[in-house]
């Protein structure tokens, strides 16, 4: 697999029921981290990476990501008109030329697994990306994605991304157990979902980042549902890496999870931190609020 990746699948179907009633009108994939919406962060990683087709996995209720990369010709002509040409600029360049958009609906919640078969004709037969916007990885350098694309390049195998968990949260992942790990990367013998402390073959789990061969559709067809009917894409990961190699990738980067509010709140802080207006406002608003609640003590 030496081709380098051009095509990205989001699986944005989900309801986000952890965050209603926010959830209720818009997907969580459009809340906020300061002044930018997750998926324009899952995107901007994934054009980096060098990513010009962009596949969005949707249902038929879930209009806001789709109108969010549409061209919005009101709002534009009222910018031009106030002349805030810089708000302007941000609202016609949230992608650069080139870059296109697909959408594919989604006609049941089968699964991560059937939501990344729902790509397979708009894929083809080429190596591609599937990024889990829930999953914000901040980083000064270059993106995880970047990052696993060149070492699935250099590899010519498919690549995963994974981080290290403490033992008490293995039953939370999917855990690799690799050979040869070195560095920043391994071959993959095995994954088990969701293993107890006592059972994991290592503190490798995966997160919301994946580099893999076509291959995976044709497993993905020929994998049972498991509970509650879905397809999992754990289990046709676990039978490519039986006939292809699979590489497990600990990029570098902190990963937020997003689809929980405290790994929201905790990305709001980081970046907000690292914002080039807001930090010195940011750090200042937050240890005055720490005084006051009494956390910590003026020095």
């Amino acid at each position: 697999m030496p081709r380098r990746i051009r095509k990205a699948v989001f699986p944005v179907a989900g309801l986000g029921t952890r965050f209603l009633p926010a959830t209720k009108t818009v997907p969580k994939e459009m809340l906020p981290i300061i002044d930018k919406p997750l998926i324009q962060y899952a995107v901007d990683e994934a054009i980096e990476a060098g990513c010009d087709t962009l596949v969005f996995i949707t249902n038929r209720y879930k209009h806001a990501v789709a109108d969010y990369f549409d061209k919005a010709y009101e709002l534009e002509q009222k910018l031009e008109q106030a002349g805030k040409f810089e708000q302007l600029e941000l609202v016609r360049h949230v992608l650069p030329p080139g870059v296109r958009t697909i959408f594919v609906t989604q006609t049941e919640a089968l699964g991560l697994g059937h939501a990344v078969l729902c790509a397979k004709e708009v894929i083809g037969n080429e190596p591609f990306a599937v990024v889990l916007p829930d999953d914000l990885i901040w980083n000064r350098g270059p993106g995880a994605l970047r990052q696993m694309a060149d070492a699935a390049v250099e590899s010519a195998c498919s690549v995963i991304a994974v981080q290290d968990v403490p033992p008490e949260k293995t039953a939370s992942y999917g855990i690799v157990a690799t050979r040869d790990f070195a560095n920043r990367q391994g071959r993959i013998e095995r994954i088990v979902e969701k293993p107890a402390p006592e059972d994991a073959p290592s503190h490798l789990a995966v997160v919301g980042r994946y580099i893999l061969s076509p291959r995976i559709f044709e497993l993905l067809e020929q994998t049972t549902p498991g509970a509650g009917g879905e397809i999992q894409l754990t289990d046709a990961i676990d039978r490519l890496l039986k006939e292809e190699c699979v590489d497990a990738y600990r990029f570098r980067g902190t990963r937020f999870d997003c689809g929980t509010h405290i790994g929201l709140i905790e990305a709001t802080i980081r970046y907000a931190l690292d914002h080039e207006k807001l930090s010195d406002a940011a750090a200042e608003m937050m240890r005055s609020a720490l005084v006051e609640l009494g956390v910590v003590e003026l020095p």
